[in-house]
């Protein structure tokens, strides 16, 4: 018996969103194979070749072989840094780990005919919070107004002139305390006092905070839009307060709709998590969009049906989803 093309899940082992839509695809008997670059070499061989043909050969995982040119669909999740085999000093390490990045990692990104959600790179380029926020005001989404700066005067002068503001991070970098415990840069009001030197020591992001009522996660796939509705944070920001929040599914309004699958087609995205501000008024005000971001945290009768529009992307990925 012929079996039918492979998903290719590129995420790490314990991945909870990633886990529920390898458990949906294995249900519809999608075959579906694992890997994470950073088990290579020691556990992941890669034998691949190009001709005239273009790009073939197979890859090897402790249970799965995938032949490259056969893999249907990429889900690109969370894969751990590519890594060296144990014992080598530092500059071979770094050497090795660099040919693993561009060779494995440019073989993952160049499978011919794959479907990706979403392609690493696009990933890559969606991340980065100024093109984010110009992107989105192309696209007729309600963005607040923000600075990027590294000067403390000016940073001063926003915050005087479009109080209260908040600060942002521009990127959830890993930071851990003296014990090595992870920590958190959490969204946090600023006032003209709190600004000092140390603005001018890297970039900063600044944002008008929103009077919210509400927050929504977006989750886009495809054309396949679910907006769900926070509620019960008693702060700014809703992911320190999981245990108080509740979710409903609510309508998307049609000009945010039209903003987000414009956002995607900018970045060339698939999948998105977008997340907004809901006001009094019930106007959406945009925040940011994960290209990458969890879903499995939702209650299960929300996390089911964005599981099941993912599968559909990767199971039928020539198919019109609309």
């Amino acid at each position: 018996m012929t079996m039918s093309p492979p998903v290719l899940v590129v995420t790490q082992l314990d991945d909870a969103t990633a886990d529920v839509v390898i458990e949906e695809l294995s249900r519809r008997g999608v075959p579906v194979a694992r890997v994470d670059p950073a088990d290579f070499p020691d556990t992941v061989i890669v034998k691949a070749r190009v001709d005239a043909s273009g790009l073939g050969g197979e890859i090897q995982t402790a249970t799965r072989t995938v032949a490259l040119d056969e893999v249907r669909s990429v889900y690109w999740r969370r894969p751990r840094p590519y890594a060296a085999p144990a014992g080598l000093d530092e500059q071979e390490a770094r050497w090795c780990a660099d040919q693993a990045r561009y060779g494995l990692g440019g073989i993952l990104a160049a499978l011919p005919g794959a479907h990706y959600v979403n392609h690493p790179w696009r990933n890559r380029a969606a991340e980065y919070k100024p093109a984010q926020l110009a992107a989105a005001a192309q696209c007729g989404l309600r963005v607040p107004p923000t600075l990027l700066t590294n000067d403390v005067d000016e940073g001063r002068r926003f915050v005087a002139e479009y109080g209260p503001v908040v600060y942002k991070p521009l990127y959830n970098s890993d930071y851990t305390d003296p014990q090595g415990h992870a920590l958190t840069v959490w969204v946090e009001e600023v006032a003209p006092q709190d600004l000092n030197a140390g603005v001018g020591r890297t970039m900063h992001l600044f944002q008008q905070r929103v009077d919210k009522v509400a927050d929504v996660r977006l989750t886009a796939v495809g054309d396949r839009l679910f907006a769900v509705r926070i509620d019960g944070a008693p702060g700014l920001d809703w992911r320190r307060y999981y245990d108080d929040l509740t979710y409903t599914l609510i309508d998307v309004p049609p000009g945010v709709a039209k903003g987000v699958r414009d956002y995607l087609a900018v970045f060339g995205l698939a999948y998105g998590a977008f997340d907004f501000g809901f006001d009094s008024f019930g106007m959406w005000h945009w925040y940011e969009c994960n290209p990458n971001g969890q879903f499995a945290w939702f209650p299960a009768h929300i996390t089911s049906q964005i599981t099941a529009a993912i599968a559909d992307q990767l199971q039928q990925p020539d198919q019109d989803r609309r």
